[in-house]
């Protein structure tokens, strides 16, 4: 999420993030959120050339021709970013930023997400997400996973990946997310991979727009427990699964990515959620990938993503 300060530097991450390996080349990417206005890519441009950089690339978007809202995706190369990081930050919020009433965020590529990963017990989205991972194919350092079950922990530890179990009850609830929160510490994203548990507002608002939930079913539709369930007793010829944003409101934050499937009268129950677990994985790891990539900005209850 961007932060809603323009006038110092909005880097609002944790402290420790772990550097990748020897960068081929120093890259950042800048994130702008503000009121469409003449000038704002000249302005930002100049900036960027007058420390030496250059523009790798740059995705705009304004939602109306004047007056609407502004956004901005742009990536540079700069020699020796790292070194002067600090002050590029503090000298765009104080100049380019303030004048134009941006909200932004600047992100060192050379610095690795850090992911932690909430499960309880179906697998299919959190063992896509680590063979992802494994892969290279998730831009990301996946810490830890965390859950409320024993049943998951060879798989995970399977892959080199720390795992906690948090038992979970109505009578423990708040002592259970103060261990989760302090087990998360020092992730910039949280994943709910099938967490069946709904988190507290207190706990949510720990962590602003840095946690993604899988929803089985194409919101705003079906909302809540058993959605697969309510869509049959619908009878519904789509399902769908959709990554949002993690609020107070349950199942309400802003949407990142959504998919369906068509289904016909014939398939039952059983068969709505085996093909709802495709669509959820595949729908889980483009967001969880589009997020750490730094192509989503919240505007409201909705997000923006230049995939």
């Amino acid at each position: 999420m961007l932060s809603n300060t323009t006038s110092d530097t909005t880097k609002t991450t944790p402290s420790s993030k772990t550097p990748i390996a020897n960068p081929a080349i120093d890259t950042a990417t800048l994130l702008i959120k503000c009121r469409d206005q003449a000038g704002i890519v000249q302005a930002v441009s100049e900036f960027i050339h007058r420390y030496g950089g250059n523009i790798i690339t740059l995705d705009q978007y304004s939602t109306a021709h004047e007056g609407g809202q502004y956004f901005m995706r742009l990536e540079f190369a700069l020699s020796g970013l790292s070194e002067i990081i600090d002050n590029f930050e503090a000298s765009f919020g104080h100049t380019v930023a303030k004048r134009h009433n941006m909200t932004w965020r600047l992100h060192d590529n050379a610095i690795q997400t850090k992911v932690g990963i909430l499960v309880s017990k179906f697998d299919h989205a959190l063992l896509d997400l680590l063979w992802r991972h494994q892969r290279g194919l998730l831009d990301c350092e996946i810490t830890s996973v965390v859950s409320n079950h024993e049943d998951l922990r060879q798989a995970v530890e399977n892959f080199g990946i720390t795992f906690h179990y948090v038992p979970v009850t109505k009578d423990n609830k708040a002592e259970a997310e103060a261990q989760i929160h302090e087990l998360m510490a020092g992730n910039d994203l949280l994943v709910l991979a099938r967490y069946m548990q709904i988190l507290s507002s207190d706990f949510v608002k720990r962590w602003p727009m840095q946690i993604i939930n899988i929803h089985h079913s194409f919101l705003p539709a079906f909302v809540g427990a058993d959605p697969y369930r309510q869509a049959y007793d619908k009878g519904v010829k789509l399902i769908g699964a959709t990554a949002h944003y993690v609020t107070a409101e349950l199942d309400q934050g802003p949407i990142i990515e959504q998919d369906v499937h068509r289904v016909t009268h014939r398939q039952g129950v059983t068969e709505l959620r085996a093909i709802g677990r495709d669509i959820e994985r595949n729908v889980l790891a483009r967001a969880v990938n589009w997020h750490v990539q730094n192509r989503v900005i919240v505007a409201g209850n909705k997000t923006v993503v230049f995939n």
